[in-house]
């Protein structure tokens, strides 16, 4: 109980910071839109407001407070605005409506599955080599490290440059560029659990005359699986970042990423949170079906936790 009152609190603090917050971010569009329908409003002067604070024009216009959570485009929404507009994208409108969010979520999973799949296979393979080679440990493992200093925005766009170039257009450049993002969590993780046994139980293993394989399967790879969970959970979540990502450059119709680009365009902000708020609902989701997974795999192999 003492944890979801906790909880609660948080949730009520944030969104009370989020409605103080609109005020002054709303507030000069929301005085300009008063003036023209006839209100009177302090200081009258379009240039004098626009010189003046925004908490200064708040505190004049105290009046005008309840406008700032209502407008139609506003700087920043209000919770209950974002709210209307994702119950009105999910529930209300069919899932094959190109305005469902469920639509465009469900076009975005799917890159970020594909990407995820390909980069959590890659990440393994290579985690493997690192460990068990120690010419790849010095090689291969610095690049791995130096390619993420790379900003994906400036890469994404290469990408699809290079495979549309070669004829490869549709999901694969995004759940490559998905894939890019999510390898290295898994990479860096699996490394760490294949060298977690102590020095005593390989040595155990050796005076059972086990083999590099049989010392893999039976103890290296056992003993990576909490750290294997732990990375896949950061790379679902980057995975579906590179989807998004992988969106903007294409002029996608389709996707949270075109969701994000079309509201950009239009202006139409209310449309942009709800989108953002629809991947990290969507992430939360991914992570959380990954936990479910962890605990039934750990239990089953004796490691409960």
């Amino acid at each position: 109980m003492k944890q979801v009152v906790a909880v609660l609190t948080v949730i009520a603090a944030i969104v009370a910071l989020w409605y103080g917050s609109c005020v002054p971010m709303n507030i000069k569009g929301v005085l300009t839109e008063l003036e023209r329908g006839g209100a009177e409003v302090q200081p009258p002067s379009a240039k004098e407001r626009r010189d003046m604070s925004e908490i200064g024009l708040t505190l004049n216009n105290s009046f005008a407070i309840p406008a700032t959570w209502a407008q139609d485009r506003p700087r920043l929404p209000a919770p209950h605005q974002v709210a209307v507009e994702l119950w009105e994208t999910t529930i209300l409108k069919k899932i094959t409506s190109k305005r469902s969010l469920i639509y465009h979520a469900w076009v975005t999973l799917s890159a970020t599955m594909l990407g995820f799949a390909i980069g959590t296979g890659l990440g393994i393979l290579l985690a493997v080599g690192i460990v068990h080679s120690r010419v790849m440990d010095l090689s291969v493992m610095p690049w791995a490290i130096v390619s993420q200093t790379i900003p994906i925005i400036a890469l994404a766009p290469m990408i699809i440059v290079v495979l549309y170039s070669v004829g490869i257009q549709g999901i694969i450049p995004k759940a490559v560029i998905s894939a890019y993002l999510s390898f290295f969590p898994v990479v860096v993780g699996m490394v760490k659990g294949l060298r977690s046994p102590d020095a005593m139980q390989l040595d155990l293993l050796q005076t059972y005359s086990a083999t590099k394989g049989q010392g893999f399967w039976k103890l290296r790879l056992p003993a990576s699986m909490p750290y294997l969970f732990t990375s896949l959970k950061i790379g679902i979540a980057a995975s579906l970042v590179g989807a998004i990502v992988g969106e903007l450059p294409t002029g996608a119709v389709a996707g949270l990423g075109a969701r994000l680009l079309a509201g950009s365009y239009y202006g139409q902000t209310v449309q942009i949170w709800s989108a953002l708020f629809a991947a990290a609902i969507l992430a939360a989701c991914l992570v959380g079906v990954l936990s479910v997974l962890e605990r039934n795999i750990l239990r089953r192999m004796g490691m409960a936790q």
